[in-house]
């Protein structure tokens, strides 16, 4: 009996220590899955805009030559088009589920209804409340934290936002690349 007392006391305390590691895993890979959705729809949403569509950005205050330093800008991807994408788009975490992987048992996070109605293939995704509040909390949380590197990374057509911001700028995925962040 005295044998035992120690055993499970050493088996209990391996067990805790691998409950942190767990949870920070699946935060870790809420918080990638979160920023790369995030993404995903900000770019799909500047899609969306006529490419013709401008706004006007600068002063409008005369200046003595009589001139006004006004210029205009494609609204797309103007910064008072992005703010008021990054007020709503975390809205559309609610069309995502969580998928894991069946070899490393990483979570990811797809899209489950398409954006034009196309049939989805959900076989092995999880898809409720849990999972879409903890996805819509996370994309606030990012929006909110990162607010000024996503308008400076989407005012400019950029490649690989997704992997720029969320692995190099911000560390969010920084677990999923296997490069080196100088190869961006």
């Amino acid at each position: 009996m005295r044998g035992w007392i120690p055993a499970l006391l050493g088996l209990a305390l391996a067990l805790a220590s691998l409950l942190p590691t767990a949870g920070a895993r699946r935060s870790q890979d809420l918080h990638c899955g979160a920023c790369r959705a995030l993404v995903d729809e900000l770019e799909w949403e500047i899609a969306q805009v006529d490419p013709r569509k401008t706004i006007q950005m600068g002063s409008f205050r005369i200046n003595p030559d009589g001139s006004q330093s006004v210029v205009e800008v494609p609204y797309a991807r103007s910064e008072a088009h992005l703010t008021e994408l990054l007020e709503r788009v975390c809205e559309k975490m609610k069309e995502y589920g969580e998928k894991v992987d069946p070899a490393t048992h990483r979570k990811s996070y797809v899209r489950v209804i398409s954006h034009d109605g196309t049939k989805m293939d959900l076989s092995g995704v999880k898809f409720d409340g849990d999972v879409t509040s903890s996805l819509k909390f996370a994309c606030e949380s990012i929006a909110e934290e990162y607010e000024d590197e996503l308008i400076e990374f989407l005012s400019h057509e950029a490649e690989n936002v997704k992997d720029r911001l969320c692995s190099k700028r911000t560390d969010l995925c920084d677990h999923a690349l296997h490069i080196p962040h100088d190869e961006l």
